[in-house]
């Protein structure tokens, strides 16, 4: 009898120990499992606007949230020259200048990850001016563009030129994106939406376009501008619009062809933008040459002849002038329709204004918000010195930029008062403002994360405690050893039983 139970002990202490292992084996395999990020993915966008080209490199890791890369911008770089629209006439000098950036952005990126990092050319609205005027040469600088690019390591995306609304609303996604308005890391270091957090409006100023985005205080009214905007895993109404020709230096043309036109002689015209003292010589090419001018260009219009532009810095002057660049009549007082008859919803909420904005507001020595008295004090101070005194109050000089501030000024004062209907009351809303940590606010980043919607995420590489095989294994050991261990105390319990009958049976049978 202590022979049949010592093996029927074992064989219940190994079922039991079998069972104990395979629960422990796979709640280990399970639980203790390591998700391995599968690294970084980087990806190239080149802003070609209608001044000068920038390269943006970015990079987001590989896994993404709700289909949207959380990407962050780690290198920049302005291509020498002009932008790309100047290069109409010789589209083949174009891929020199890129050189130099790109050779940068190779040494930025791991080589083994070239051949899959996307570059995206979007050109802007010196390229939708081109387009306008001559779709064979604009035609002809993206293919040379192509062709460049072919010829390099990266997966090359194409060279587009982007619509007006599309750069609007590429410019908000980028300034909500960096000021942590769609994602926010929680107490347990993953990505979520922030709780009630509301979105910023975008202002940005181009060299030939400004656009105007925002969410208004109705997104359910159907304008003609709202885009829906779909970014980790919510939508967003976004109303949008973007002003062709009243970009910094589209808008400067005009006015330098609407003083020439009052003027009394062609060869000397007075210009209540430029400082005191400032003189300078410009073609008629330079400022009726363009498609935004034309309904200014004089009868007797001659590309190469030289205008003689004095300066006498009288901001009232300027300002009266800069009115003119302004269709306010054209809306016959409707209160949603600010200038040249657009349809546009009330600003509300806080706004970032880069691009342009920023660059002229940091030349007259202000930063972030302040007051629409603070601005008009400084704009008129800055305006009111001559050209001497200039240079020794910038914190940066250059010539080209130098004359233009006072302009530039009294124009964002004309398009953000009277034309998008800021007030003393909501000026101080607008942040005026380049960069967010490292990253430039700039549609290009919002252009890449729309783009990343797109990007497939690549698969989460898991890290296993136990190789799959040897899991395996020990599972079907364990599970044989569990199952040998119930057959035999199954074949016990009925030799026991046996065994019990025979001796019942004899006891009946033994005579007395």
């Amino acid at each position: 009898r202590m022979l049949t139970r010592t093996p029927s002990v074992v064989a219940q202490v190994f079922l039991l120990l079998s069972i104990v292992l395979v629960i422990a084996i796979a709640v280990i395999q399970i639980n203790q499992q390591q998700i391995l990020s599968p690294g970084l993915k980087y990806g190239i966008v080149l802003d070609a606007g209608s001044s000068r080209t920038t390269v943006y490199v970015y990079e987001w890791p590989a896994e993404k949230e709700n289909d949207t890369g959380v990407v962050s911008q780690t290198f920049k770089c302005n291509v020498k020259g002009s932008g790309i629209s100047s290069y109409e006439s010789n589209p083949g000098a174009l891929a020199k200048p890129f050189d130099d950036c790109l050779n940068k952005v190779k040494k930025r990126i791991p080589v083994h990850l070239h051949k899959n990092t996307s570059v995206y050319l979007g050109a802007t609205a010196g390229m939708r001016l081109l387009r306008l005027q001559n779709e064979t040469a604009a035609n002809e600088v993206l293919a040379s563009i192509q062709n460049y690019f072919r010829a390099q390591p990266f997966e090359f995306r194409g060279a587009q030129i982007i619509t007006g609304p599309e750069e609007g609303v590429y410019g908000w996604i980028t300034a909500n994106y960096l000021m942590g308005n769609f994602l926010e890391r929680n107490l347990w270091r993953t990505w979520v939406r922030p709780y009630r957090k509301e979105t910023m409006g975008a202002l940005d100023l181009g060299g030939a376009s400004t656009q105007i985005s925002f969410i208004p205080e109705d997104s359910e009214e159907n304008f003609n501008s709202t885009l829906q905007v779909k970014l980790y895993g919510y939508n967003y109404n976004v109303y949008t619009h973007s002003f062709q020709c009243y970009g910094r230096d589209e808008a400067e043309k005009k006015l330098l062809a609407l003083l020439f036109q009052k003027s009394n002689t062609s060869s000397h015209v007075d210009n209540p933008c430029y400082p005191q003292n400032y003189n300078t010589a410009l073609t008629m090419k330079y400022f009726s040459g363009s498609l935004c001018t034309q309904s200014l260009r004089p009868a007797n219009y001659y590309p190469n002849q030289l205008v003689n532009f004095h300066g006498t810095g009288d901001p009232g002057l300027c300002q009266e002038m800069v009115s003119l660049l302004f269709n306010i009549t054209a809306c016959r007082d409707r209160e949603d329709c600010p200038f040249n008859g657009i349809h546009q919803p009330r600003v509300k909420g806080n706004f970032v204004a880069f691009s342009g904005f920023y660059y002229t507001i940091n030349a007259l020595n202000l930063s972030g918000h302040f007051s629409l008295a603070d601005f008009n004090s400084s704009m008129w101070f800055f305006c009111s010195q001559n050209w001497a005194q200039l240079q020794f109050m910038l914190p940066k000089f250059e010539e080209i930029y130098a004359r233009s501030y006072c302009f530039s000024a009294n124009f964002i004062y004309y398009l953000l008062v009277h034309g998008y209907n800021f007030d003393a009351e909501t000026w101080p809303h607008i942040h005026f403002q380049k960069e967010v940590g490292n990253s430039s606010i700039a549609w290009s980043l919002g252009y890449m994360l729309s783009l990343t919607n797109m990007i497939p995420a690549e698969g989460k590489l898991i890290q296993l405690p136990l190789k799959p095989s040897l899991f395996a294994g020990l599972l079907i050991f364990l599970t044989a050893t569990a199952l040998l261990c119930l057959l035999f105390l199954v074949y016990l319990c009925i030799v026991s039983r046996n065994r019990k009958n025979i001796s019942r049976v004899e006891h009946v049978f033994i005579p007395e």
